[in-house]
């Protein structure tokens, strides 16, 4: 154990694409099934390297709120704040 790289000894593309296709060989009636649709970051437009920096990364990355553009725009409209930040930050991650 002493010389075990940290993480894991692949990229994390490659992580995610294996928890994904483990859950589509999951029988449909157990916990923990995945069915035929594409692939939960590919449905959730985001890139995997994207993904390992939000999960990572995440309040070093952002201050304040986190969303799409247009979800930003209308929440700062509610609260009547006249500045949108981390809007560089989630349209690069997000989109």
């Amino acid at each position: 154990r002493k010389h075990m790289p940290k993480g894991l000894p692949f990229e994390f593309k490659y992580y995610v694409e294996l928890v994904d296709l483990t859950g589509r060989r999951i029988r449909e009636d157990k916990r923990g099934f995945i069915t035929d649709s594409q692939p939960i970051l590919a449905r959730l437009n985001i890139q995997p390297e994207n993904w390992l920096k939000l999960t990572t990364q995440f309040t070093s990355v952002f201050k304040g709120s986190v969303g799409r553009p247009d979800a930003k725009q209308k929440y700062c409209e509610h609260l009547k704040l006249k500045r949108r930040g981390n809007l560089t930050q989630c349209s690069e991650l997000l989109a």
